[in-house]
C-alpha cells in the first residue's frame, strides 16, 4: 500500500508560550493593577475602549457587583481555579475546566455563560450547553500554550498517517485542547479525558489490544501510560515538526501509545531540585499535577488533577506542610483556606498562567456592560459539525 508521508510543520514556538514568563516576579503580590498598567507586560491582549483602562480595582469591583444586579439570573460566571482572586471571587461556581462546563449545561436558566478561563474551555461550554445559551470568554487573547502546540491541521495529517500505517489506533484528546481535535476523536472512534480519569480512558482502549495516540500533552500521556504498566520503550513521542513524526513505521507498529510533543508552560517549571529542598529544608509532603514530567512526578508523595490536589491537602491534619507543583493562583488560594498549614508553590519564581491571567476584572466589566446593553461580546461558537462530534467524544468519556 502507498501510504502519504507526514509532512512536518515549519518550526515555530506558539506566542502564548514564549508570552508565559511575561508575569513572572519574585514576589507573590499577584495583586491586579488598571489595565492600563498590565498592557506594559508585553503580551498580547484584545484591546477594549478606552474607559476601562484606567479603572481602579474598586471602581471595577463596583461596576461588576452593579452589573451583576442588574442582569440578574440571566447570568450564570465560571471561574477556573487558576483565575486570579479579583476575578474568581465574581464566579457563581468554581472548578476545573471540565467541571465547569458540566455545571453550565446543567445550568438551565442563565441566558449568559461567561467563562473566566481560556479558549478551549468556553468551546467545550458551548459544545455542553443548549444553543439558546451563549458562551462568553471576556478575552479573547487568553488562548493555551499547549492547546497552540497542536494546531488542528496538524493533528488530522499526523492521524491521517498513523492510522494508514496501522488501523489499530484510537485518537485520545486531552481537554485542553481545541474542539476540532475532540471532533477528530469523536469521528474516529476516541474520545476526550481529564487529568483525573486519562487512567480510565487509556485502560478502555489498552484492555481491548488498542494502542493510543494521545494528544496534546506528552507528559499526561506518559504518566498515565506508565502508572499503567507499559514500558517507556513503548511509549513514542511525536515529533510534529519532523518527517512522520520523526518515527519510522517500525516504530509505530510496534508501539502501544503515542504521544504529542507538548506540554504546559506553568507544569513544565517544575524540577526535582526544587522537590528535594521543599523535602530537606521543610520535611514537606509533594503534591503534583500529572501534567508535569515523569522525573518530576515520580519523586512526589501524591499526583493527581486540580481537584484532587485542592481534596488532598485540604482534608490533610492540621499543622501538615505542602509543597504543591501547580498554579500559584490555586496555591495561594489553598494557603488562604488552609491557615493551620504551611503551604507553598515549589517554585520560587512567581509565574501565574500567562493566559489565564489576561481575565483582567476590567474584560470581565466589558463583557457584563455590552450583556446590560443588549450585546454579545466575546461569543464562542463551535460549528455545527464539529459541535457534533466533540459531543460524542465526551459523552463517551462521561461513559468510562
Amino acid at each position: 500500500m502507498n501510504i502519504k508521508s507526514y509532512q512536518p510543520r515549519k518550526l515555530s514556538i506558539p506566542v502564548t508560550e514564549l508570552e508565559q514568563a511575561s508575569f513572572c516576579q519574585l514576589d507573590d503580590n499577584l495583586r491586579s493593577k488598571t489595565l492600563e498598567e498590565e498592557f506594559k507586560s508585553g503580551v498580547k491582549w484584545q484591546k477594549v475602549p478606552n474607559r476601562y483602562l484606567k479603572m481602579s480595582p474598586e471602581e471595577i469591583d463596583f461596576e461588576i457587583n452593579r452589573m451583576k444586579s442588574i442582569i440578574g439570573s440571566k447570568l450564570y460566571i465560571l471561574g477556573h481555579h487558576y483565575q486570579r482572586e479579583e476575578v474568581i471571587k465574581f464566579a457563581d461556581t468554581t472548578g476545573d475546566s471540565f467541571k465547569l462546563s458540566l455545571e453550565a449545561s446543567r445550568e438551565k436558566e442563565a441566558q449568559f455563560i461567561v467563562f473566566c478561563g481560556v479558549h478551549f474551555m468556553a468551546e467545550t461550554a458551548d459544545i455542553l450547553t443548549s444553543k439558546d445559551q451563549k458562551v462568553i470568554l471576556p478575552n479573547m487573547a487568553a488562548g493555551c500554550s499547549m492547546a497552540d502546540m497542536a494546531p488542528s491541521e496538524d493533528v488530522e495529517d499526523a492521524w491521517e498517517f498513523v492510522s494508514s500505517v496501522s488501523d489499530n489506533y484510537v485518537p485520545i484528546t486531552y481537554m485542553n485542547s481545541t474542539a476540532a481535535i475532540k471532533s477528530l476523536c469523536g469521528e474516529n472512534g476516541g474520545l476526550v479525558c481529564t487529568s483525573s480519569n486519562a487512567d480510565k480512558a487509556f485502560t478502555k482502549y489498552l484492555e481491548s489490544d488498542k494502542k493510543i495516540f494521545f494528544f496534546p500533552d506528552q507528559h499526561l500521556g506518559r504518566n498515565t501510560a506508565l502508572s499503567l504498566g507499559i514500558n517507556l520503550d513503548e511509549i513514542k513521542v511525536w515529533n510534529p515538526f519532523k518527517l512522520n513524526g520523526g518515527l519510522s513505521e517500525i516504530e509505530i507498529k510496534s508501539a502501544k501509545v503515542l504521544v504529542w510533543q507538548g506540554h504546559c508552560s506553568v507544569h513544565t517549571r517544575f524540577n526535582v531540585d526544587q522537590i528535594e529542598m521543599a523535602k530537606n529544608d521543610k520535611n514537606a509532603k509533594i503534591i503534583v499535577h500529572p501534567e508535569c514530567t515523569n522525573e518530576v512526578v515520580s519523586n512526589s508523595d501524591y499526583v493527581g488533577s486540580t481537584e484532587y490536589i485542592i481534596d488532598v491537602v485540604s482534608n490533610s491534619k492540621s499543622g501538615s506542610v505542602w509543597g504543591i507543583g501547580t498554579e500559584i493562583n490555586l496555591v495561594k488560594r489553598l494557603a488562604s483556606e488552609n491557615p493551620d498549614k504551611d503551604i507553598f508553590c515549589l517554585d520560587p519564581i512567581v509565574c501565574p498562567c500567562a493566559t489565564m491571567y489576561r481575565i483582567h476584572p476590567a474584560y470581565l466589566l466589558w463583557v457584563l456592560d455590552g450583556i446590560g446593553a443588549g450585546l454579545v461580546i466575546n461569543q464562542v461558537e463551535v460549528d455545527f459539525e464539529t459541535r457534533i462530534n466533540s459531543k460524542v467524544a465526551l459523552d463517551r468519556m462521561l461513559e468510562l
